[in-house]
């Protein structure tokens, strides 16, 4: 896992590898080198250029994503905060090279950097090798300029409106707010916690329960100069923009005549806190955050502002709304489908050295054990039994960071004719079980998750329901009794339906001119062809509409009451936990759950077209293209030819930018910020799906058709190199080895394990068949099974009328 992003106040880079001394060495010794040494050449940005385009581009296609552009853009009118990090079209088209190895060779430098290595690791070899390769590097003798540009106090209230193509009206409004240093930024992050929180926020209550939003949102940016505070929401079937935009308004600056109550606050710090506790048990996530507030600064504040949250009181809360939440410092926007010198004077970013002089973390968190991720150490700590209720079980103890747990309750339920005609209803189910039980309404299930820390969430498709859960050992036997009321005792509230209705409405509605959810749509329909009234039915997004509005309440509690039980399924826990009391409690949770209708899984089955086809979609308007190519092949992930099938798509496409796609489309020609190939294997039905995907500018789209379609071609017909396989190899095990040491990962691996009867020694076998692939078998593999003739190709855009395929 690796990237590299940039925001307002910082460019990060980063690295996942798995833990050793040889990838430590190597990922210090890279970025230590590409710090200082290079080569920023003109080819490579004639290249990059229209990729970073691409991206743009990409983003274009949201019209709530350019409406907070433009909204930033018009609130910050002489602070860069207002300027987009990826720049506009112009400036990303005719930069030159020169500025770029300029603006690297002052800015990538040591003294202008923070480095954080998280994980498994030995510190003082580390800091050995950090001395080695980062110590080498030399000072520069150039001084970085202090930005002094200051915003001025806000003299008026200030409004934008987008047009665009689009269906779902959209308003948003954004507050000049102190630093994330300052002491008032803890309260304003409160605050925005407490106007969006699901289901008792104020924008929730005011907006979505008056089904004038179908979605509400608010956060706040904490950056290194005064930043922002953000409220939208996206309208409700019948609410237009302008109607949409006066009740936000309405809604966020009433918030200084009804004050916020303890409950209130109490609520939104829990939540925020229990978010942290989260992100501290990850140390990926803690690494990266603390290269968020090294930015502002200094990375202690991330622990300082822990410190302020914990302390905020409702007087605050209210305090700083009434500050901040005032007319002339809002800028408002408001997206359309086809208007006193009162001053809310911003405190200036506190002295950071006496702000944080006497300053003293507290107690590190747990760091757990050291874990091996290869398959035979994991075989060798699992525990499997089957619980009365029928349930397999698979368990996992391992210490781990912050002692927290990672279970996952799989239940599966029903066959093709009990499901028939109730797709839908099964794909909602996991979400309206969330939302009130007979004991606890969907605020209480929220309050006690935020109380113990946790974070549950529930899942599924048509015969299969999944509940996750991560809690630390000691809170993990309440979420488990919480759990048992979610799925047992479930109300099935009739508001709640109508909400999730509208949600689910507007989410279609965001996608129905979005060629990338259009070319995905089109082509799954190819390679699923099951009819209406099949749950495994994959509808149009149109007659996804449809089927919202016309699907009954009572639908979704026959699922429940008539098909779901728990007597056949799977339970995987991970982490640390006592073993006897959560199979204890699974075991109450499914005990004497019974269905009378059998379970029997639905089949996907594959499809042997002969020849596949073209089509072409449409979207007017929007700046971004995507092409799709998908189809089914008649193997199963425990057939001969599939590691040999894996690799060959590594090599194709999977591989991230070092693959023949890859180099071919994003770094030699330029045409797309996003391409990949991939596999989608089944551990029970010989079909496997195979797809191609990339997005580009719509001028671009029949280039990036023909680079690809030559690709495929010309590794079906020269076939892969001796290099190509070995770095494959070393490439795909090192993600396998990675994917083993995500818990949520391994836990999502042993639950299809226990399904079908397997152990972690088939990923050993499968692990050894790709070290000892050869190019004859790649090759072999790849020209036995992909046929570009077969394959459905998707293009979807603002394109031109084709003039034949």
């Amino acid at each position: 896992d690796f990237n590299g992003t940039t925001w307002l106040d910082r460019t990060n880079y980063y690295e996942t590898l798995p833990a050793g001394d040889e990838n430590l060495e190597f990922a210090l010794q890279m970025e230590a080198d590409r710090m200082v040494n290079s080569l920023i050449r003109a080819e490579d940005l004639a290249s990059e250029m229209t990729v970073v385009r691409n991206e743009f581009e990409s983003g274009e296609n949201s019209p709530q994503n350019v409406l907070m552009e433009r909204v930033m853009a018009a609130a910050f009118e002489w602070h860069n905060y207002g300027q987009s990090t990826i720049g506009n079209q112009a400036d990303i088209m005719r930069v030159p090279v020169d500025r770029l190895r300029k603006f690297y060779q002052r800015f990538y430098q040591p003294d202008n950097a923070m480095l954080v290595v998280a994980g498994r690791f030995d510190s003082k070899q580390a800091m050995s090798l950090i001395l080695k390769y980062f110590g080498a590097l030399p000072k520069p003798t150039r001084e970085l300029d202090r930005t002094y540009t200051e915003e001025p106090a806000q003299d008026g209230e200030r409004m934008v409106t987008v047009r665009r193509v689009g269906d779902v009206p959209s308003a948003a409004l954004l507050y000049h707010i102190p630093a994330g240093a300052h002491p008032d930024y803890a309260a304003v992050d409160v605050l925005a916690t407490v106007m969006a929180s699901e289901p008792a926020g104020r924008l929730y209550e005011g907006l979505v329960r008056r089904r004038l939003a179908a979605t509400c949102y608010g956060f706040s940016f904490a950056l290194h100069d005064p930043g922002a505070l953000m409220f939208g929401a996206d309208a409700a079937e019948g609410t237009d923009g302008t109607t949409l935009l006066q009740s936000l308004v309405e809604t966020v600056e009433t918030t200084a005549e009804q004050e916020f109550t303890a409950e209130e606050t109490d609520r939104a710090k829990a939540e925020l806190l229990k978010s942290r506790e989260l992100q501290m048990a990850n140390s990926q996530q803690v690494a990266i955050e603390l290269s968020e507030w090294a930015a502002q600064g200094d990375w202690r504040l991330f622990f300082l502002h822990r410190d302020r949250l914990e302390a905020v009181t409702a007087a605050d809360v209210n305090r700083v709304a009434r500050q901040y939440l005032v007319r002339t410092n809002r800028t408002a926007g408001v997206f359309e489908p086809t208007k006193a010198p009162e001053r809310a004077v911003i405190p200036p970013t506190p002295d950071l050295a006496e702000l944080l002089n006497d300053y003293r973390g507290r107690a590190a968190v747990a760091q757990g054990e050291e874990f091996d991720a290869a398959p035979q150490a994991i075989e060798a700590k699992l525990q499997r039994s089957r619980l009365e209720s029928g349930l397999k079980v698979t368990l996992l103890p391992k210490k781990t960071r912050g002692s927290m747990a990672t279970l996952q309750l799989t239940l599966r339920y029903g066959n093709l004719q009990a499901l028939e005609n109730l797709g839908l209803a099964a794909e909602l189910l996991p979400e309206l079980l969330m939302r009130g039980t007979e004991n606890r309404s969907r605020q209480d299930i929220s309050d006690e998750l935020n109380t113990y820390r946790a974070r549950m969430s529930l899942s599924g498709a048509p015969g299969t329901l999944t509940a996750r859960i991560q809690v630390s050992r000691e809170n993990l036997p309440p979420v488990l009794n919480l759990l048992r009321d979610v799925l047992r005792y479930p109300a099935f509230p009739a508001d709640e339906m109508e909400l999730l209705r509208e949600e689910q409405l507007a989410a279609i509605g965001q996608q129905v001119s979005d060629p990338v959810a259009l070319a995905f749509s089109a082509a799954t329909r190819k390679i699923s062809p099951y009819s209406p009234a099949d749950p495994r039915h994959e509808a149009p997004l149109t007659e996804q509409v449809e089927r919202l509005k016309s699907v009954q309440l009572e639908q979704v509690k026959q699922v429940w009451s008539s098909l779901l039980a728990g007597s056949t399924g799977e339970l995987t826990v991970l982490g640390d936990f006592d073993a006897a009391a959560v199979t204890a409690s699974v075991q109450e949770l499914t005990g004497g759950w019974t269905s009378k209708v059998e379970f029997e899984r639905l089949p996907r089955l594959h499809v042997d077209n002969a020849a596949g086809s073209v089509e072409f979609i449409k979207t007017p308007d929007k700046a971004n293209a995507a092409w799709i190519g998908m189809m089914t092949l008649p193997v199963r992930d425990d057939d001969p030819d599939f590691a040999a099938l894996e690799i060959g798509n590594f090599i194709l496409g999977s591989g991230g930018l070092s693959s023949r796609l890859g180099d071919r489309v994003r770094q030699n020609e330029g045409l797309s910020y996003g391409i990949q190939s991939g596999l989608q294997p089944s551990a029970v039905d010989r079909r496997t799906a195979f797809f191609m995907f990339a997005i580009s500018n719509p001028q671009n789209v029949r280039k990036v058709d023909t680079a690809i379609r030559e690709e495929l071609a010309r590794l079906l017909k020269d076939g892969i190199t001796e290099a190509e396989l070995e770095a494959a190899k070393s490439g795909f095990l090192q993600e396998q080895q990675v994917q083993r040491s995500n818990e949520a990962a391994l836990a999502g691996m042993l639950e299809v394990y226990a399904f079908v009867g397997r152990d972690m020694l088939f990923a050993e076998r499968t692990d050894q068949q790709i070290r000892q692939l050869t190019v004859e078998q790649v090759n072999a593999a790849l020209r036995k099974h992909l046929k570009p003739e077969r394959l459905y190709v998707v293009m979807a855009g603002d394109l031109e009328e084709p003039q034949g395929n």
